[in-house]
């Protein structure tokens, strides 16, 4: 009798609601920690569900950080997508607030995804590096839809190139604030925003 209000707590929850959970919790704990580090039993015992449970949604512990790197790069595709018919360099202020309030607001899932990189397994840092070209699609695609970027690098291999430079500054500099916010979300926006013109401009 005793698990029977448990059960009827996990009931309460829909499949998406429970996958949204075990992915939270899987934010917190892989940006805290390394791949190797995480145990999937720890996964389970913070969001009170048995591992057979977690192991029905996610086979295995890659299957399972896979997942929390592909949530949080469509998390930040869909706040960074840029305005049909806006020009860039009008969006570009706007679309690094939204962005860097998401890394306030979702630090562990910003930092979970960009340890991807530095996991030894093949699925996740394939997940993670997909996420990474998804994002440079996207500015890329926001520049050549805009009629008025014309001031902008002409050769697409160069363009392409500055826009991975920049991101990889970006991360760079997200990271650092979340560990030290000397800085202010305005100064931090000004400063992206900077290199990101400077990195399209010829």
């Amino acid at each position: 009798m005793a698990a029977e209000p448990q059960q009827r707590t996990r009931r309460r929850l829909s499949t998406e609601e429970r996958r949204e959970q075990l992915l939270s919790v899987g934010s917190r704990l892989f940006a805290q920690k390394p791949y190797d580090d995480v145990w999937i039993e720890s996964v389970a015992e913070i969001a009170g569900v048995s591992r057979g449970l977690l192991y029905h949604y996610f086979p295995t512990k890659r299957d399972f950080f896979a997942a929390v790197v592909q949530r949080e790069s469509e998390r930040m595709l869909r706040l960074t997508a840029a305005v049909p018919g806006v020009p860039v360099r009008e969006q570009i202020t706007t679309g690094l607030d939204t962005f860097l309030g998401y890394v306030e607001t979702h630090a562990h899932g910003f930092r979970a995804f960009h340890r991807a990189e530095a996991a030894g397994d093949p699925l996740v840092r394939e997940a993670y590096r997909e996420g990474l070209a998804a994002q440079e699609r996207q500015i890329l695609a926001a520049l050549a839809a805009d009629p008025g970027a014309g001031g902008t690098t002409q050769d697409p291999p160069a363009l392409r190139l500055a826009v991975r430079g920049w991101l990889a500054f970006m991360v760079a500099v997200c990271l650092e604030w979340l560990e030290e916010p000397g800085l202010t979300r305005e100064q931090v926006r000004d400063l992206c925003a900077k290199a990101l013109l400077g990195a399209i401009t010829r």
